[in-house]
């Protein structure tokens, strides 16, 4: 198992360097994104619906659900279940959007490692041209990769907000 791991853990390491410290910027950047949306799921799927529960018991035992002020209490309580379940969505849309901007900046960082290659021994040696080319390539694949995986997800956990807070607010009737 041991061994396993170490294998697994020296193909990361020669895929990190063959994209340059660029790709460790792209990698800590999807964890956080993806550490935020799987507490996003969590939250979406094990701790809203308590919540909700709650709200709707709340709504339930309440002796005036008609009035003015009742009303008032009613859409208090769902902004704030929309705000809670919306908490951190910005981030993780950020961080889907910046995913590929990193990429990019890795392009940059190898192409102008090709251009230094081409400077210094010009366009004779095609070895390491190549290792500037890889390390242009890596980041922008992987951010694109990190960004596709970000927007899939992030628009699912859209879904399910947009149907816990539509079905929240069904069982909250007003008269």
């Amino acid at each position: 198992m041991m061994l396993i791991l170490m294998d697994v853990w020296d193909s990361v390491r020669g895929f990190m360097a063959t994209g340059g410290d660029i790709l460790w910027l792209v990698a800590g950047v999807l964890f956080l994104m993806w550490v935020l949306m799987l507490e996003r799921f969590w939250y979406v799927n094990w701790v809203a619906p308590k919540e909700h529960r709650g709200i709707i018991d709340l709504w339930n035992n309440r002796e005036d659900s008609t009035s003015w002020y009742a009303h008032r209490i009613r859409e208090a309580w769902m902004s704030q279940a929309k705000q809670d379940m919306n908490a951190r969505m910005l981030m993780i849309k950020t961080l889907v959007a910046i995913c590929p901007m990193i990429g990019l900046l890795g392009t940059v960082t190898g192409m102008i490692a090709v251009f230094d290659v081409m400077a210094v021994h010009g366009t004779s040696n095609a070895r390491m041209m190549a290792a500037g080319i890889s390390m242009a390539t890596m980041p922008t694949m992987a951010g694109m990769v990190a960004a596709l995986s970000g927007v899939f997800f992030s628009t699912r956990l859209d879904a399910k907000m947009k149907i816990s807070l539509e079905k929240l607010k069904d069982s909250l009737p007003h008269h």
